[in-house]
C-alpha cells in the first residue's frame, strides 16, 4: 500500500477515538471548551477522510484526461480542509458566545483534563508522523492533515489547563473564555492553510527559494556544457514540480548532442526532486537570441 495512503488512513483511526472520547467528556463534565474541541476533532475527521481521498486520486498514473497527472487533487484538498476549519471555528465561537450569555457550571475536571491531555499525546505523534510522511513524499494533502493535528496539540492542552485553572479558581467563565482562545487560533491556521494550498491551483510559480536554487543548479549545469538557458518557468501540481525552458546550443550542434545534453539536464533535475516533469525546448544560438 501507497505510504501516503497508509498514514492518511491512520489519522482517520486517531480521530475516530479522540471525537468519542472528547465527546463523552464533554458531555459529562458539561465543558463547553471539551465539546469544542470535539467539534474541532470532528471537523478534522472530515479532512482526514478528505486527504485519504486526496492522496489516493494523486497517485494515479497519468491518464487521457489528466496528462499531467492528477497532484491537483491534493491541493483542491487542502483549500477544503482550510475553508472546513473556519466553519468549525466560528460554530466553537458561537457555542462558546451563547455559554457566556447563559452561564453554566463544569464538573469532573479530572477527567476532563485527563482526556484533554491524552489527545494531545496521541496528536503530537500521529501529527509527527503526518510530517514526516508528507516531507518525503511532498504531500499538501498531508501537510494540511498534519498541520489540523498540530493545532489540535495546542488547542487541546490550552483546555486541558484551562480545567486545571478552573479547578482550582472556581471561575467557570474560563471555560468559554478557553473555547474561543481555541477558536481564533484555527482561524488563523484556516487562512495558512489555504494560502499555500490554493496558490498552485493558480499555476504559480514555484517559492523563491525553490525557484531560485533550481535557476542556479541550471546555471551550472549548463555552463558545464557550453551551453545557456532562458525562459526558466515552473509550477506545481500537488507534489509534481513541472519545469520547462529554453536551451540555447551551438548552430552546429549535432541532434544526437543536444538531446545527450537535455537527458543530462532531466537526470540532475529529477535527482533533486522526486517527482518532476520537465519539458525542454531546443534553439541554436544566433546574434538575435536572447
Amino acid at each position: 500500500m501507497d505510504k501516503k495512503i497508509k498514514t492518511a488512513r491512520l489519522s482517520i483511526f486517531s480521530n475516530i477515538f479522540l471525537i468519542m472520547i472528547k465527546i463523552a467528556a464533554g458531555i459529562l463534565s458539561g465543558s463547553v471548551s471539551i465539546l469544542s474541541e470535539a467539534i474541532h476533532s470532528g471537523i478534522d475527521l472530515i479532512a482526514s477522510a478528505i486527504a485519504f481521498f486526496a492522496v489516493k486520486i494523486s497517485s494515479k498514473e497519468p491518464d487521457k484526461k489528466h496528462p499531467f497527472g492528477h497532484g491537483k487533487f491534493e491541493n483542491v484538498s487542502g483549500v477544503i480542509e482550510g475553508l472546513l476549519i473556519f466553519v468549525a471555528a466560528f460554530w466553537i465561537i458561537y457555542e462558546a458566545v451563547h455559554k457566556m450569555i447563559h452561564p453554566h457550571t463544569v464538573s469532573l475536571f479530572h477527567l476532563a483534563a485527563a482526556v484533554m491531555f491524552l489527545s494531545a499525546i496521541v496528536n503530537f505523534f500521529i501529527s509527527r508522523q503526518l510530517y514526516k510522511v508528507a516531507e518525503e513524499t511532498d504531500s499538501i494533502a498531508l501537510k494540511a492533515d498534519a498541520l489540523h493535528l498540530k493545532t489540535d496539540v495546542y488547542s487541546s492542552l490550552g483546555v486541558g489547563m484551562g480545567m486545571v485553572v478552573i479547578w482550582l479558581s472556581g471561575w467557570h467563565i474560563l471555560d468559554p473564555i478557553f473555547a474561543i482562545i481555541v477558536a481564533l487560533f484555527i482561524m488563523r491556521e484556516s487562512f495558512d492553510l489555504v494560502k499555500d494550498a490554493f496558490s498552485p491551483l493558480l499555476d504559480s510559480q514555484l517559492s523563491e527559494d525553490d525557484y531560485q536554487s533550481l535557476f542556479e543548479d541550471l546555471s551550472r549545469e549548463t555552463q558545464s556544457k557550453q551551453v545557456r538557458f532562458k525562459n526558466l518557468r515552473s509550477r506545481k501540481s500537488g507534489s509534481m514540480r513541472i519545469i520547462d525552458f529554453i536551451l540555447i546550443v551551438k548552430p552546429m550542434m549535432s541532434v544526437l548532442e543536444s538531446h545527450d545534453i537535455c537527458d543530462y539536464l532531466e537526470g540532475k533535475i529529477k535527482s533533486k526532486y522526486r517527482e518532476a516533469d520537465i519539458s525542454i525546448h531546443v534553439e541554436p544560438e544566433t546574434a538575435s537570441t536572447d
